[in-house]
């Protein structure tokens, strides 16, 4: 069983944290719309979605993936590098607590999901603007016990590890090799995206499927001709707050 935690669009969304794209104007109804269509994807792939509660004066709560790095074992209840975000774990960690024991990240540690890479027992984090080394230390202290490796990544170009960088099977990962560097990702082979397309490195696999931005479509062409099946999803609006298909839910397997 999967279950994909979400939470709905708040209508403040369009006062969201941006880093590294201009702020536009952001159709909020239009982004809820491509949210449900999202939530219905996921259910068509199997999981069962569980919203967390609605949080309308935090613009960006819709962004679940940032507060948690869920594991088989431990959840790791996040310290967004967004003073703004830090309200947003509370819900977060009282719904996780059901299926995983919690760890917490500490001041002066700062982690947000979307730069956490999970690949079987190795941990690839992004240092950004939101992940700082303290964060990657505290996380290495967790999860160095429980037998993962705690890899940190550099990378350029935008927000988090995942805007760069994410994996679309067991052992290939989708990248911009211009933001990140293949061989950051030990024993696993590369997909780059599209040159024309150099924010299309995000993509959610599921299952046998991928979830993938419909706005993409030459790298979508590439993942296809490496014998993935793509369930298209519209993200132009969410996309304009710096968002991916990764971080509109957190997954979790098992009870």
């Amino acid at each position: 069983m999967v279950i994909a935690y979400t939470r709905d669009v708040s209508p403040t969304l369009g006062d969201c944290e941006l880093t590294h794209l201009a702020r536009e104007p952001l159709d909020v109804a239009k982004a809820a719309r491509e949210h449900a269509a999202y939530e219905a994807v996921l259910v068509t792939l199997g999981a069962e979605v569980r919203r967390l509660p609605a949080a309308p004066e935090l613009p960006d709560a819709v962004f679940v993936e940032d507060t948690a790095v869920v594991l088989d074992d431990v959840a790791v209840i996040t310290r967004p590098g967004a003073v703004s975000r830090r309200d947003e774990t509370a819900t977060t960690a009282a719904a996780l607590a059901a299926h995983r024991s919690l760890v917490r990240i500490a001041e002066p540690g700062t982690l947000d999901g979307g730069d956490v890479l999970v690949i079987d027992r190795r941990v690839y984090v992004g240092r950004s603007s939101r992940t700082n080394d303290a964060a990657i230390a505290q996380l290495d202290g967790f999860l160095g016990q429980r037998g993962y490796t705690v890899v940190p990544v550099d990378f350029r170009g935008c927000l988090h590890l995942k805007s760069c960088a994410t994996r679309v099977a067991d052992d290939l990962v989708l990248l911009n090799p211009e933001w990140v560097r293949p061989e950051s990702f030990a024993g696993c082979r590369a997909v780059a995206v599209d040159p024309g397309e150099p924010h299309a490195g995000n993509a959610l696999r599921l299952g046998h499927s991928v979830i993938y931005p419909a706005h993409f479509p030459m790298t979508r062409a590439r993942l296809e001709a490496h014998g993935l099946h793509v369930s298209p999803v519209a993200m132009t609006e969410l996309a304009k707050a710096e968002a991916g298909v990764t971080c509109c839910s957190l997954l979790l397997r098992g009870p």
